[in-house]
């Protein structure tokens, strides 16, 4: 098992930012660009985790192939992790059990664990929010975050989520994705073919399941009337 990590997450809820306190040799990785600062006394490597495949599996799952690592050279060292969005962050500690991430939603981890891409064939592609989920696996402590603020639900049965809103999920629970419940012929054609709104994930089984506030679709839709617009000669 590895080495017992010293964090904090500050600036909750809206802008959460990861301090980690590493002890002389400990490690940590995290997404290229993630890192806000770190002690002189810290090295950063940037490089390919897990080979070739499972790189590549971080990249059809929305993240880098490429993850820097962070080691405290000497001392005790700090660095600290802020992510792209404004949200919060969470952590979730594996042992040995396998946790499922939505794209752009994983921050940093310790060694021990590994960070891959899920296939999920038909349902992913329902799902509008990308074919491979992200999956991490092994014994460690595992970092996550949100766009907006974060839920944690405990899922006992069936739970319905929006598929813009989830970000993660233990492996004990199974989903299925499909069309709102109560929709029309026609707004279910409509849904399929023009993708992504009205689509729902239904959990089922026992576990954890972590969902968000805010979903970047419908913000993007907010916008929309806003951005500037060319006019024509």
């Amino acid at each position: 098992m590895s080495e017992a990590l010293q964090f904090n997450i500050e600036q909750q809820p809206d802008f959460a930012l990861l301090s980690v306190q590493l002890q002389p040799g400990q490690k940590i990785q995290a997404e290229p660009s993630a890192m806000a600062s770190m002690d002189p006394s810290v090295h950063m490597k940037a490089g390919l985790k897990g080979g070739l495949m499972k790189s590549l599996g971080r990249a059809f799952g929305g993240e880098s192939m490429i993850v820097n690592t962070f080691t405290a050279k000497g001392r005790p060292s700090e660095v600290t992790f802020a992510p792209g969005p404004m949200g919060d962050i969470n952590h979730y500690r594996l042992q040995g059990q396998t946790l499922y991430l939505q794209r752009g939603s994983y921050l940093a981890n310790t060694e021990g664990v590994q960070i891959t891409g899920s296939w999920q064939g038909a349902k992913g592609f329902f799902s509008g929010e990308g074919l491979v989920l992200l999956q991490a696996t092994g014994e460690g402590d595992v970092f996550f975050n949100t766009y907006g603020g974060l839920i944690e639900i405990d899922v006992q049965g069936h739970y319905i989520v929006d598929t813009g809103y989830i970000v993660a999920f233990e492996e004990t629970l199974n989903y299925k994705v499909g069309i709102m419940p109560g929709l029309n012929l026609s707004s279910k054609l409509k849904t399929f073919f023009f993708g992504g709104e009205a689509l729902v994930c239904t959990f089922s089984g026992q576990g954890k399941l972590w969902i968000q506030t805010r979903a970047v679709r419908p913000f993007l839709r907010f916008l929309h009337p806003f951005r500037p617009r060319k006019k024509r000669g």
